[in-house]
């Protein structure tokens, strides 16, 4: 089967509730800029199109971070069942934009070492293999920033609860490639968390 991908978007989630932080994640500043600054410029700065970034909890505060052109916010009025609604939500939003989109990568907003590179890995290699997935890996879990072909859309459209795409990738076995980013395993989900990633780095 041919995977081939003309038209790869990017969707960035960024709906929780950040329960264990207690505050919105997604404004934490790391080099400046708040985390959903980053991450959307990082999406803009590759070849992809459109940018979706679908809010939900906090999204009066975080939309005001959200100024650059070419990117499209959806909130999100289901978020609070889980990462699933957005990857549907966000998917369909996606399509509608573009009816010829036939590739997605999906983001979060809290990997503080995430680069456009990462990114362009996933397109590259999902070219040169004809997958119809690319995920990264970190200490052997599979994981954001992913790239799925529209052979997977269904799938994703059908995603419930809270356990995001990963149970797609992990059914694929052998039919996905695969980007190491081992600092990919370091996200933010607690104050604890936010304090070593600015002794780490500096702020």
């Amino acid at each position: 089967m041919q995977y081939q991908i003309n038209h790869c978007g990017i969707l960035i989630l960024a709906a929780g509730q950040s329960n264990r932080l207690g505050r919105p994640k997604q404004l934490l500043k790391y080099n400046g800029s708040p985390f959903i600054k980053r991450v959307t410029e990082i999406a803009i700065a590759t070849e992809c199109s459109p940018v979706v970034i679908v809010l939900g909890a906090y999204a009066d505060q975080i939309q005001s971070e959200l100024t650059m052109n070419g990117i499209y916010v959806l909130i999100n009025a289901h978020w609070q069942e889980g990462m699933a609604s957005s990857i549907r939500e966000g998917l369909k939003e996606l399509e509608r934009l573009n009816e010829k989109i036939d590739g997605v990568v999906v983001l979060v907003c809290d990997q503080p070492y995430l680069k456009t590179k990462h990114i362009n890995e996933l397109i590259q290699l999902q070219a040169q293999k004809n997958l119809p997935a690319v995920a990264c890996s970190y200490e052997g879990v599979l994981g954001t920033p992913a790239l799925f072909h529209e052979s997977l859309f269904e799938q994703l459209l059908n995603l419930q609860g809270d356990s995001g795409a990963k149970k797609i990738l992990s059914s694929l076995n052998t039919e996905i490639g695969i980007v190491e980013f081992d600092e990919g395993i370091f996200d933010v989900d607690t104050e604890s968390d936010y304090e070593k990633l600015l002794e780490k780095t500096g702020g």
